[in-house]
């Protein structure tokens, strides 16, 4: 097939709806969706998934600060309320590993429109809740819609903005992603306080409306689809590996390690993630095709998401426990104190993104070893003495340089797959992510609890010296990253001979394919040379 009939073949397939499609189609299709779209077009389905996934990720965590009303309005427990905000969790847990399928399977557009609706739903059957049990339902069927917008505004972003670009896109991305959480806290509670903590589905459902007919007129249908089987027996194995192992951990704190709540589910867990990868493996067309892990630079990339997870999870609960058991401060000056690091750690995400694009991930990621391995070791000789402000300000060096590649370094690992399995890598990094902050908040506090009791003392200096080793552990997970930088990815100069290279090698693969082409010169050119190959 000469070239021409070619892109004449493929381009009658971008316009279908579902076809068969063989790998390498697929993978030209999804490389050269970037080229065919408007600079135009390309903002506005930009800003149409920032303001999509903002308002999904505030959810989040907005109900933190309500549960209490909500509580007190149903009649429950503060067991029983925290399923609210684990159960988002759980859902999205289960569902994220699903979006795989979905965003191959059918059209983005659809697709998108069925997230908001999904999200929209939910909002509607908590805002209008008369019990727990509605109310959950609805949490339920928004962590749905939620879990589905952020896996799709991933891949969209990789697939429609050029490579040298996508650092940039990402690290807005990671800038409004990154805010909505910090922020939402703050917003729910004002709302709770003031008004109700019914008004805050409310102004999300305001958000979600606008987003749906912002939707309905500029969205289009940028990923390209092809045939692929449903494997119900994965989706089960799926949803009891990383929703089992999810909820074993978030029980953790609640009850004994050995109960059929932990321990039981936990096997559970475990056992399904055995037969699940057994699966993925030895599937033809697996469900979630794990075979990314093979890519040295995309496993580099998992781990590191792994440990910038633990670090921040950890954080977010050993932070307020130093602050307020330790020191005790009131919960307000607790929130202050970690508030400046939590900003910086959204806003740097954009600068990051530019210097991913100039320079690459190892610099990046050079500097957030350093750094975050230096600050963890300062944090683990504060005392009961430390100024607060002086805490806080180390947290904003510890944030910082998590900051710089907590996009980059997932832009880095996705871009090292083939275009084609954009949808699995996404669904596989973030699977993981969310099992990894899960793990994070409940290892830590272990950690904490078991060193404090070894330690000899009074109660508020046994449990200083629990945090104090908890930031060493951290330190070392620090080094962990501060190692990939330094044996597990090239500079940028690298990197650009070798993707020469492979340009190089895909120009004479479609020019050996037609006779008349052979014996054609391949330039390669550059901003600063030219290199001839003779072919």
């Amino acid at each position: 097939m000469s070239s021409t009939r070619k892109e004449n073949s493929l381009k009658e397939i971008s316009d279908n709806e579902t076809v068969e499609l063989t790998e390498k189609e697929h993978e030209e299709l999804i490389k050269k969706r970037y080229m065919e779209m408007s600079e135009k077009k390309r903002t506005q389905i930009f800003i149409n998934l920032n303001i999509s996934c903002i308002a999904g990720i505030m959810l989040q965590t907005a109900l933190t600060t309500a549960l209490p009303p909500i509580i007190k309005d149903f009649n429950i427990s503060v067991n029983t309320g925290q399923w609210l905000t684990s159960g988002f969790s759980l859902a999205m847990s289960i569902m994220i590993p699903l979006t795989s399928f979905l965003i191959t399977r059918f059209k983005t557009r659809r697709l998108f429109l069925t997230a908001i609706g999904l999200f929209l739903s939910g909002l509607t059957i908590a805002l209008i809740s008369v019990n727990f049990y509605m109310m959950l339902v609805g949490r339920v069927i928004q962590a749905c819609g939620s879990g589905l917008l952020s896996s799709m505004a991933q891949v969209i972003i990789l697939t429609i903005y050029p490579p040298e670009r996508r650092g940039s896109a990402m690290g807005w991305y990671g800038l409004s992603v990154g805010a909505a959480p910090v922020i939402a806290p703050t917003i729910g509670g004002i709302l709770a306080d003031t008004i109700s903590w019914r008004m805050i589905f409310v102004v999300s459902i305001a958000i979600m409306i606008i987003t749906l007919i912002y939707t309905i007129f500029v969205f289009t249908d940028c990923l390209p689809n092809k045939k692929v089987s449903f494997d119900g027996f994965s989706f089960v194995l799926s949803a009891l590996t990383f929703g089992g192992i999810t909820l074993a951990i978030g029980n953790f704190g609640t009850y004994d390690f050995v109960s059929y709540q932990v321990l039981m589910v936990l096997i559970i867990g475990l056992i399904a993630s055995v037969l699940f990868v057994y699966r993925q493996l030895h599937s033809k067309s697996p469900f979630l095709d794990i075979h990314v892990l093979k890519h040295k630079s995309f496993t580099i990339a998992v781990l590191t998401t792994v440990s910038i997870q633990l670090i921040l999870m950890g954080s977010a609960v050993i932070f307020p426990l130093y602050f307020q058991q330790v020191k005790r401060n009131s919960a307000t000056v607790s929130g202050l104190a970690v508030l400046p690091g939590s900003l910086s750690l959204a806003f740097i995400s954009p600068f990051a993104g530019k210097i991913y694009d100039k320079m690459g991930i190892k610099v990046l990621l050079l500097f957030a070893g350093i750094f975050s391995t230096l600050s963890n070791l300062v944090l683990y000789f504060i005392t009961i003495n430390t100024n607060i402000w002086v805490v806080a300000s180390i947290n904003i060096i510890r944030c910082i340089s998590l900051g710089v590649i907590t996009m980059p370094i997932i832009t880095w690992g996705m871009s090292k797959i083939p275009a084609s399995k954009t949808t699995d890598g996404s669904a596989t990094i973030n699977s993981i992510r969310i099992v990894s902050g899960a793990i994070g908040t409940s290892l830590f506090v272990s950690i904490m609890t078991t060193v404090s009791k070894f330690a000899k003392g009074p109660e508020t200096e046994s449990q200083l010296y629990g945090i104090n080793f908890v930031f060493l552990c951290m330190a070392g997970i620090s080094v962990v990253i501060l190692l990939f930088a330094i044996f597990g990815c090239e500079g940028k100069s690298a990197n650009n001979n070798k993707e020469k290279k492979d340009i190089k090698s895909s120009m004479e693969e479609n020019l050996n394919e037609n006779d008349s082409t052979k014996g054609v010169e391949v330039v390669i050119v550059d901003d600063t040379k030219s290199t001839k190959e003779s072919n």
